[in-house]
């Protein structure tokens, strides 16, 4: 009994010493496929030696998570990391609570693997304080290719001109040409891919990116606003307040031919057991096939005083960049690998073109943050800017009181 008491003990002492230090992670992927990538992260950052001490906080597309985080890092006692992305990653930079990960992207060579616009994101002051997880594309738009052949459209049109030509075919035959659901966020999802198409990258950059006053009341900012009116006119009556996922259905059920969708839409199309390329097209918004607006999530390492902590952060900077963990979680949850390297074998039609795409705008400058997904502007000014674009869809204003309003929203800090 002597002997087995020993031996047993000597498991629990060394399963002690291999997680000698958990990794506590703060995060609101708590459902679905969601969970399970976590549970892959878990393994790796396991496998390193290292315990998970797992922070789960669902609801409120992360903004539960960010009270709890704000609690946690006020009573000087802050997560390993926590998933927080954009200008949120400077806000908490300049609270000086952030950690130096530089070590884990030296080895790992981030520079080389990542767009340089998306390094500089997961960077204060020059060094790394984040790491990046995916990329979602936010400028798609999703079609029914049966609904489309019905009214006789072919395939997914590449200007306005061509897509409202095609809408009216699809009013025509009796089908919504336009699913949607009217939110706050979903009707910013549209404008941002309106004001890319009609306005392109550089205009994009100027207006929404750097909030130049002259191009928010400008021409172009008006002629955004005409045609996202148009776009108001081929969406259905009962619209308001439907969730994204519901109007993906009308696109999966053939009750629409498009949705204007980030790529986590194509989540709900695989649910349902359709194919890309047969049962649904994915295309870029009209006038924005040289461009590309992206939403990143990221985990952002807070300081530690420990020494055994600290080694912990960097097993996990280095497992969330690992090329098999990318692979894992963007096939589970519709996106795409925010790193390069990543095998492709796996990743449907969709994916490729994402993939594709990305290089190619990181090559040619069209490789743009969506305002609309939290990457680019303060909270306090994205929430400003959207809540115009939202009066406008949801009342008869004009398109120069709506840039006059917009230009206004711009300079709330």
């Amino acid at each position: 009994m002597k002997l087995k008491h020993l031996v047993m003990l000597t498991a629990l002492a060394c399963a002690a010493h291999a997680h000698a230090t958990d990794v506590e992670v703060l995060h609101y992927w708590t459902s679905g496929s969601e969970a399970k990538s976590v549970g892959q992260l878990q393994q790796i950052v396991k496998e390193d030696g290292f315990g998970w001490k797992d922070f789960a906080v669902a609801g409120g597309a992360g903004e539960n998570a960010a009270t709890a985080l704000k609690t946690r890092v006020i009573s000087g006692k802050p997560p390993t990391a926590a998933q927080i992305k954009g200008p949120s990653i400077q806000e908490w930079g300049k609270e000086g609570v952030l950690a130096n990960i530089d070590e884990a992207a030296a080895a790992g060579k981030w520079d080389a693997a990542l767009p340089k616009v998306v390094a500089d994101i997961m960077k204060y002051k020059g060094h790394y304080v984040a790491a990046p997880v995916n990329v979602h594309r936010v400028n798609w738009v999703w079609a029914n290719p049966e609904v489309l052949k019905k009214a006789g459209v072919n395939g997914v049109p590449a200007t306005w001109d061509a897509f409202f030509e095609a809408a009216d075919k699809i009013k025509k035959s009796g089908a919504i040409a336009i699913a949607h659901g009217g939110q706050p966020w979903q009707d910013a999802t549209v404008f941002e891919s309106v004001a890319l198409g009609v306005g392109g990258t550089e205009f994009y950059k100027k207006a929404i990116l750097q909030l130049d006053q002259k191009e928010l009341t400008g021409p172009t900012m008006i002629k955004v606003f005409d045609t996202l009116a148009r776009v108001k006119g081929y969406i259905d009556k009962d619209a308001a307040g439907r969730d994204w996922n519901l109007a993906t259905a009308m696109v999966i059920n053939g009750k629409a031919g498009f949705q204007f969708m980030g790529d986590w839409a194509k989540g709900e199309f695989s649910n349902a057991g359709k194919i890309p390329g047969r049962d649904y097209l994915c295309a870029a918004a009209p006038g924005t096939d040289k461009a590309y607006t992206f939403n990143v999530d990221s985990f952002a390492m807070f300081a530690q005083k420990d020494a055994a902590a600290k080694k912990g952060q960097i097993a996990l900077a280095n497992a969330i960049m690992n090329p098999k963990f990318q692979a894992i979680f963007n096939l589970n949850k519709g996106s795409i690998p925010v790193r390069s390297g990543v095998p492709r074998a796996k990743f449907d039609d969709c994916a490729i073109k994402s993939m594709d795409d990305m290089d190619a705008t990181n090559k040619g400058g069209g490789l743009v943050p969506s305002f609309a997904h939290g990457m680019a502007l303060a909270s306090a000014t994205q929430g400003a800017v959207v809540d115009v674009i939202a009066k406008f869809m949801n009342s008869n204003m004009s398109s120069k009181d709506a840039a006059a309003a917009l230009a206004k929203a711009a300079k709330v800090k």
